[in-house]
């Protein structure tokens, strides 16, 4: 009976521990916008410190203000393309709205005419179907109205939400990181230190490497376009510049409305943007993408595979959106944890097989050196 007490204790420790757990757990997941919102004020702080850092190092600023010169230079940014790209896309996406309606006609005529029938048919329900979801829309009514007006100032407040985060979580940096590792063992301090900023190191150096491959993207898309005289090519270069951040399938979506505006004018325009397309993804892949991410530490393709597979199942396009650099901290964390010190032996039955080799040759040798020294134990590494 004496040795039930500390058990019981034990007991109930472990079992507060446990509810204490799953309890964060399900607030987690009850928020997980919340946590995802807070996930990408991390990226986009990691993607501006070295920025500020550099301000800083140029100027007198303190901390606060050199942040504060960063969101400007970004509004800054926001308010040029506003003022002098988007009047200029939304006039080439009106043009070519307008040619919509005369292009699924003459689409719609050659289908008929494609044999056998069954086919044409079923090439006719999909134009039909595209032409229903591309067709201009009336007037909006009184409710749809007041629905986009609480869209947009749900968009703003996010927005703004999004960079009160990242200013306070620059500004705070050194505090918050001194408040958590308060509760880390002392000899464990500075190895978990050290994980914790190479982490952010890499989400910094992901996103600048994305921004730059955005960037060369939408601008190579933008000129190629309207050299090629397709209808809106700012518009399709800044989708495809966008587009560029989803991993995987996003290089396609940016190009199939490109492709889909220049069937519009012919089908030979609509060839060749497509290969355009086809270059410009064959330069990215083999020169654009390892000459900017040469700096960076990625992951392997297969786990950039898994990860945007699982991400998009978990939590669809912003899964699939968060997933690599989520993968890309993950494994910064799995490999602070590993034992780097201590070198990974090899497999013991090729060390074996080395030995049998090495006995066989000093036993055939014409000097025979003491057995002790001739059959060793396997070190598992490399002589």
């Amino acid at each position: 009976m004496e040795g039930i007490g500390p058990w019981i204790t034990r007991g109930a420790g472990a079992a507060i521990g446990v509810a204490i757990v799953a309890g964060v757990i399900a607030l987690a997941v009850a928020a997980s916008k919340v946590v995802a919102l807070f996930f990408v004020a991390i990226i986009l702080a990691s993607g501006m410190q070295p920025v500020i850092a550099w301000i800083r190092g140029h100027s007198p600023l303190r901390r606060g203000f050199a942040i504060l010169v960063v969101y400007g230079l970004f509004l800054a940014i926001v308010i040029g393309m506003a003022l002098v790209v988007m009047p200029a896309a939304l006039s080439q996406f009106e043009r070519s709205l307008a040619a919509l309606p005369p292009f699924f006609e003459r689409a719609r005529a050659w289908a008929l005419e494609i044999r056998p029938t069954g086919i044409g048919r079923a090439v006719v329900a999909l134009i039909d179907t595209a032409a229903a979801i591309l067709r201009p829309a009336g007037a909006p009514s009184s409710g749809q109205v007041v629905q986009i007006g609480l869209t947009v100032a749900e968009a703003l407040t996010s927005i703004l939400t999004l960079l009160a985060v990242v200013f306070f979580w620059l500004t705070e940096h050194a505090r918050l990181q001194r408040y958590a590792l308060a509760f880390v063992n002392e000899g464990r301090r500075a190895r978990v230190r050290d994980v914790w900023n190479q982490a952010e190191t890499r989400l910094g150096m992901w996103v600048r490497g994305q921004l730059i491959l955005m960037g060369s993207l939408g601008l190579a898309t933008s000129v190629a376009y309207t050299l090629l005289g397709v209808p809106s090519a700012v518009l399709l270069g800044l989708a495809a510049a966008l587009a560029e951040g989803i991993p995987i399938v996003g290089p396609l979506l940016g190009a199939i409305p490109a492709v889909l505006l220049a069937a519009t004018v012919s089908p030979q325009l609509a060839i060749e943007v497509a290969g355009v397309y086809i270059v410009l993804q064959i330069i990215e892949g083999n020169v654009l993408v390892p000459l900017v991410m040469r700096n960076t530490v990625g992951i392997s393709p297969f786990l950039v595979i898994l990860s945007v597979l699982i991400g998009a199942a978990a939590g669809g396009f912003l899964g699939a959106l968060l997933a690599v650099p989520i993968a890309a901290m993950g494994e910064v964390l799995l490999e602070g944890f590993q034992a780097r010190e201590v070198p990974v032996a090899q497999d013991p039955t090729v060390d074996r097989e080395d030995d049998e080799e090495r006995l066989a040759r000093e036993t055939n040798a014409p000097d025979e050196p003491d057995r002790r020294e001739r059959v060793r134990p396997s070190t598992g590494g490399a002589d």
